[in-house]
């Protein structure tokens, strides 16, 4: 295991070494020194198809990290999480004779264990493949796992471990401690979808929560023929969900599936806590009396109550089209940094659902508005919690289906719908009325607590014994900056001094030694004042600023001329462009 993992180490390394200079390069241009670089939408977007095809070339282990980080704005920049949201896991089958061995070291001679069996699989992909074969007269479907695919994934998670040092080298410190997180989250999630007597408990579970549900169908598992390589079960047919030319000649009303399929997620979310989290065309089919068919529960997750409680919240605050709602709520989930800038929050709210409004009268797309808030999120990072990062997903390849089904699918009606019938709607008015109550009990409390507190204060200050502690907030690195300058500083002027002190009494050689290092140091020094770091601020309220600013106010030109100019280190807004000395005087 050690030796294939140092091989396999090396060949990750190869395929990522270019993208990893890379990034290295976008912090410092020339590796060990020098300053960053930005990098464009276009680039970032060119990069990430290259890191696609490397994870597609590495095989099994890759290609569910690359759908992993599809579901994690937090950690990668929005063209990263759009191109790995089109990853598909479809891989050619493995040859018939290693399946065969996977079969019969779990459930003994196949010929013996099953009474048909067709050897050619219907389905591959990076970790299973699937056969058609027959027990006790039904036909069922044969998850088989792939063979010698443990070994390789065990291989490659010590590889991604061993490589987390080099990537978080390269990141910040937020991102770094999530990249840690998600090692540990990733080892775990493919272990379980590897194992599936853990997807067979899961699969029994959801069919049973949905078991009076005549719309829905999912398969039974076939116990006597179920372990944790091998997983039998019952065999059910469909038309892909997306095959929409087949169902519009069945007469199948794809409005109606399209609504079924997303309120049974709700469902699954809001009300039973455990969900398929796999949504995806090739995991989903319709029979031809329009029942919803379910395949594939080897990703599904859990959300506990709490999580349960602001999902709803969540939906409902869409439904509202209430912003300061759906910021409370991201917050409170864990999907959006409390320090977030909510103003700007709140526009990207509006945006979004102003877009979606401009498609169609009433129509919103909680896609669209998960979109804008993934592209802040990536600004303010924040690790998401797991499960809600699969939340996510769900809801957009959820949605994504369902506006394949019907591009005129109205996401906010069917929310509504639901939220009333399960009688959400009622729960949250008596929620309003609680948490206005509480508010007026805590003012009234604050009313009799304030009035002392603040006479104490006031004690305080006329007896010339308040303290004020003040933290200072320097997100800009500007003291640092000044720190340096400083030091650079003296060594300048020690190196000038030493350098004629011995220049005067020395020998040559020691001479252009000094000489050269106070060079160096003036280099430095005048380096660090090109730089774009640090302090670059201009005078912001000229005369000329002021005026057009004042012009495109809607109260028109100012009516004095009394301005104050200011130009302080921390001030980073540049003057008016082309603007004078006398301006700037």
């Amino acid at each position: 295991m050690n030796l294939r993992s140092y091989w396999r180490f090396f060949v990750v390394l190869r395929r990522f070494l270019p993208l990893i200079l890379a990034y290295a390069r976008d912090r410092r241009r020339f590796l060990f020194f020098g300053r960053g670089r930005q990098v464009d939408s276009a680039t970032r977007r060119r990069r990430a198809r290259h890191l696609l095809d490397s994870m597609l070339t590495l095989g099994p282990t890759f290609i569910k990290l690359g759908q992993l980080l599809s579901t994690r704005p937090d950690i990668l920049p929005p063209e990263y999480v759009e191109e790995f949201a089109t990853l598909q896991d479809r891989v050619p089958p493995a040859p018939w004779p290693e399946a065969r061995a996977v079969i019969e070291a779990e459930l003994g001679p196949v010929e013996e264990t099953f009474e048909d069996f067709d050897t050619e699989a219907i389905s591959g992909a990076s970790l299973g493949q699937v056969y058609l074969a027959e027990v006790d007269g039904e036909r069922v479907a044969v998850k088989v796992r792939r063979p010698g695919v443990e070994d390789l994934v065990e291989a490659d998670l010590r590889v991604i471990r061993w490589s987390l040092p080099i990537l978080q080298r390269s990141v910040d410190e937020a991102r770094a401690y999530s990249l840690d997180t998600l090692a540990d989250e990733f080892a775990k999630t493919i272990r379980e979808e590897m194992d599936y007597e853990r997807e067979a408990r899961m699969l029994r579970e959801i069919r049973t929560n949905f078991a009076d549900d005549e719309g829905l169908r999912m398969p039974a598992v076939i116990e006597s023929h179920t372990t944790g390589r091998v997983m039998t079960m019952e065999y059910v047919s469909g038309t892909k969900i997306d095959d929409v030319a087949t169902l519009d000649r069945k007469g199948i009303d794809r409005t109606a599936i399209a609504e079924k399929l997303q309120r049974t997620y709700m469902t699954m979310i809001m009300d039973h806590g455990v969900f398929h989290a796999d949504p995806h065309p090739g995991n989903l089919a319709v029979q031809d009396d329009g029942t919803l068919v379910f395949y594939d529960f080897g990703m599904s997750g859990r959300v506990d109550p709490f999580l349960q409680d602001k999902i709803v919240d969540f939906y409902a605050a869409i439904a509202a089209q209430d912003i300061d709602a759906i910021l409370d709520t991201l917050v409170a989930m864990g999907g959006l940094s409390p320090e977030a800038d909510r103003q700007v929050m709140g526009d990207i709210m509006e945006l979004a659902i102003a877009d979606a409004r401009g498609e169609a009268v009433e129509q919103y797309r909680v896609q669209q508005i998960i979109q804008q808030v993934e592209d802040t999120i990536y600004e303010f990072p924040l690790r998401l919690p797991s499960n809600l990062a699969l939340v996510l997903r769900m809801a957009t390849v959820v949605e994504g289906v369902c506006v394949t089904l019907d591009p005129d699918f109205d996401f906010i009606e069917v929310a509504s719908g639901y939220l009333r019938d399960k009688g959400y709607v009622e729960r949250g008015t008596r929620d309003f009325v609680r948490d206005r109550a509480e508010e007026v009990s805590d003012a009234a409390q604050s009313m009799v607590r304030v009035p002392p507190k603040l006479e104490s204060a006031l004690d305080r200050i006329d007896r010339e014994n308040l303290h004020v502690r003040a933290d200072i907030e320097d997100s800009g690195g500007h003291l640092e900056t000044l720190a340096w300058r400083f030091l650079l500083g003296m060594l300048l002027a020690a190196g000038v001094l030493s350098t004629t002190l011995l220049f005067s009494f020395a020998s040559v050689e020691a001479t252009a030694v000094a000489g050269a290092g106070t060079i160096f140091v003036a280099l430095l020094v005048w380096r660090s004042f090109r730089s774009k770091r640090g302090f670059r601020g201009q005078p912001q309220f000229t005369r000329h600023a002021m005026q057009r600013r004042s012009d495109e106010e809607p109260g028109g030109p100012a009516e004095t001329d009394d301005v104050v100019t200011t130009g302080g280190p921390f001030v980073d807004v540049g003057g008016a462009e082309g603007s004078g000395p006398e301006e700037d005087s």
